[in-house]
């Protein structure tokens, strides 16, 4: 079943995340899971944020709001986790990838910029699910399980940005896709100063 889940999220990214960030990321969980919590929670405010401007597609009201439902939840049991664990939500400076793929959004007219931040929003899911994909079997059993619990739902995160993008496109979107593709490739094969949950290779 997760193999099933896996293939579409491996096909579409450009890479695999670099066995360096997992070696960096056991021996961080701590720094690991406070900034799972700000991604969950950013993840929820830029659904909230497609909501507000949006107001007249509906199918994007309905889909962003049930991800922010969801990711929501999930911040919550990212906190919940870190408390039994004794591990102080502290503020840490974001990583460098999301503004790295937003920087590169199209701002000249609104539709495209909606469609570039859909197709971002989807490969943000993508790399979140290959991520947890890829560190769960390394992980205690009670992080392991949650990890892999969230699969289902952050693949389908990504479908639903993707799908979106696709109609309110209205022509084919698959350069525009390759292109951020090899946007979020670099910033995850590059090397970078700081560990974070979306940062590139830790140096």
């Amino acid at each position: 079943m997760t193999e099933d889940l896996l293939a579409p999220i491996n096909d579409f990214l450009h890479c695999e995340t670099p066995a360096r960030w997992v070696d960096v990321a056991l021996v961080n969980q701590e720094i690991m899971l406070i900034d799972h919590a700000n991604c969950e929670k950013k993840a929820a405010a830029s659904a909230m944020s497609l909501m507000t401007r949006y107001l007249d597609r509906t199918e994007l009201l309905f889909c962003a709001a049930r991800l922010a439902r969801e990711e929501l939840h999930h911040f919550e049991q990212v906190v919940d986790i870190m408390q039994k664990r004794g591990i102080n939500y502290e503020v840490l400076t974001p990583s460098r990838y999301a503004n790295g793929l937003l920087k590169h959004s199209r701002h000249h007219d609104e539709l495209n910029l909606l469609v570039d931040r859909l197709i971002i929003g989807a490969y943000i899911e993508a790399r979140s699910c290959e991520r947890f994909a890829k560190i769960a079997p390394h992980l205690d059993e009670t992080l392991s399980r949650f990890y892999t619990s969230l699969l289902r739902s952050e693949a389908r995160h990504f479908q639903d940005y993707l799908s979106l993008a696709q109609q309110y496109a209205g022509v084919d979107i698959s350069e525009r896709v390759e292109e951020l593709g090899r946007v979020e490739a670099e910033l995850i094969l590059s090397p970078d100063q700081q560990f974070r949950f979306h940062s590139g290779v830790p140096v």
